[in-house]
């Protein structure tokens, strides 16, 4: 079955998903210790939460990209996840889905989320042709995260350096028996339509 060009795939259950971040240790080993971010972590500032494992693993380059060597899984509230679908805006201007060019800037100025969608990445970290969501929180939306919806998190960095350790030594299919199981995220129609380009 050919897979949807935008969809949500992501590790979750009933009433949880899990969302990549990476760190540096001094925020990434006491977020891990805590179950919380430390004061240090800037509320104030647009954070990007992953659902894709692999695309945290091109943004971090497995893990090994300055300010990035803390691989964390977050997981987090599905009704969280969800009021963020709702109040997202798109990051770029797509004609036909928005009004026109002021509009879609008025709303992006206005959303505590924005949405991109980025090509999925294989093993060996290219693109695939179906897109990765990425989700941007800022305002309220990031304060939500940190303090409202934050359920667990945990370092996953160990994880990723076993992967990483196979995929260079051709050990494809050995990678892929440790990859988080990501499934299509069941998000009704409602919550990705004005999101979808």
């Amino acid at each position: 079955m050919e897979e949807p060009h935008h969809r949500i795939r992501a590790l979750h259950t009933a009433s949880t998903i899990t969302v990549y971040q990476a760190y540096a240790p001094e925020i990434g080993v006491p977020a891990v210790r805590d179950g919380r971010f430390p004061p240090t972590w800037l509320r104030d500032r647009m954070t990007w939460i992953k659902p894709s494992f692999l695309w945290m693993m091109y943004r971090s380059h497995w893990g090994t990209s300055a300010g990035q060597e803390t691989v964390l899984a977050v997981e987090i509230t599905r009704d969280g996840f969800e009021w963020a679908l709702r109040h997202a805006c798109l990051s770029s201007y797509v004609r036909g889905l928005h009004p026109d060019r002021d509009t879609w800037q008025r709303e992006l100025k206005r959303a505590p989320a924005r949405v991109q969608w980025d090509p999925e990445r294989d093993l060996n970290l290219r693109p695939l042709p179906h897109r990765a969501l990425q989700l941007g929180l800022s305002g309220e939306a990031s304060s939500r995260y940190a303090d409202e919806w934050t359920v667990s998190i945990s370092d996953v960095t160990p994880l990723a350096n076993e992967i990483h350790a196979l995929v260079r030594d051709g050990e494809l299919d050995a990678a892929t028996r440790l990859l988080p199981q990501e499934q299509g995220y069941p998000a009704r129609e409602e919550l990705l339509a004005h999101l979808r380009p």
